[in-house]
C-alpha cells in the first residue's frame, strides 16, 4: 500500500484550509455586507434631504459622516482577507485575541446545529499590550478552527465545546454534554449557509495533516479534547 508523500499531505492540508475558509465565509460576508446595507440606507435618505426645498445642513453632515464611518468598516473587512494568506511574517496574534476572533466566526453557525462556544474567563478579557503575542496568525487561526470544527463535527448531539488556555502558549478545546443558555445567537439562521455533509466532515486524519503541514503539534483524544501548542515544532 502506498503511503502519502509530502506533497500529498500538503495538497489535503491545503483541502483542509479550503473547507475552512468556506465555513466561516458567511460570516466574513456577513461583516462586510453590513456597512453596505446602511450605507445604501444612508445615501438614499441624503438624496431625499439634498432634494428637499430647504437642505438641513446639519442633518446632511450627519448622513455623510455615518457613510464616512461605515465605508471605512467595510475597508477594514476587506484588509482582513489578507489575514487569510499564509504569509511568513506578520504581526502575531495574542492567544485571547485568536481564540475571541475564531469563536466570534463559528458561533453564530455552530449555534444552529446546537453546538456552543464557550470560553474561560481568562480568553474571554480584552488583550493587553504585555500578553505575548505568537507568529504565524494566520497559520494559528486554521489550526484553531480546524480543532474547534473537528469537535464540532464529532458531536451527535447537543454539547458545548468549553476553550481553555494550558500553560503559557497553549489551547485545550473539550467537549461537555448539553449546551450552554443562550443558544441560536448571532446571524439568523437564513444568513448563515454553515452545512457540512459528513463526507466533507473533518476528522482526526484532517487535523492531523493540517498540524503537520503547518508544523504545529496536536494531540488528540478521540472525540473528548484536542490540546493545540501555538507554538511551532
Amino acid at each position: 500500500m502506498m503511503k502519502a508523500s509530502p506533497a500529498a499531505r500538503s495538497w489535503i492540508a491545503a483541502g483542509v484550509r479550503y473547507e475552512l475558509l468556506t465555513r466561516v465565509l458567511p460570516a466574513l460576508r456577513h461583516d462586510m455586507v453590513g456597512p453596505v446595507s446602511v450605507m445604501r440606507m444612508g445615501v438614499l435618505m441624503l438624496k431625499r434631504q439634498v432634494e428637499a426645498p430647504q437642505i438641513d445642513s446639519q442633518a446632511c453632515n450627519e448622513r455623510v459622516a455615518l457613510i464616512d464611518a461605515q465605508l471605512a468598516e467595510l475597508l477594514d473587512g476587506v484588509r482582513l482577507l489578507r489575514n487569510w494568506e499564509l504569509a511568513d511574517t506578520d504581526e502575531g496574534i495574542a492567544r485571547s485575541e485568536l481564540v475571541q476572533m475564531c469563536v466570534a466566526l463559528l458561533r453564530p453557525a455552530f449555534s444552529l446545529q446546537d453546538v456552543q462556544l464557550e470560553m474561560d474567563a481568562a480568553l474571554e478579557q480584552p488583550t493587553s499590550d504585555t500578553e505575548e503575542r505568537f507568529p504565524r496568525a494566520a497559520a494559528l487561526r486554521y489550526l484553531l478552527l480546524c480543532g474547534l470544527n473537528y469537535l464540532h463535527d464529532a458531536c451527535t448531539d447537543e454539547c458545548t465545546i468549553r476553550i481553555e488556555p494550558q500553560g503559557r502558549s497553549g489551547l485545550l478545546l473539550r467537549t461537555m454534554p448539553g449546551v450552554v443558555e443562550g443558544g441560536h445567537d448571532g446571524m439568523p439562521e437564513s444568513a448563515v449557509v454553515h452545512c457540512a455533509p459528513r463526507r466533507l466532515a473533518i476528522d482526526a486524519v484532517a487535523l492531523q495533516n493540517l498540524a503537520d503541514d503547518l508544523g504545529y503539534e496536536v494531540q488528540v483524544d478521540g472525540e473528548e479534547w484536542v490540546r493545540i501548542s501555538l507554538i511551532e515544532r
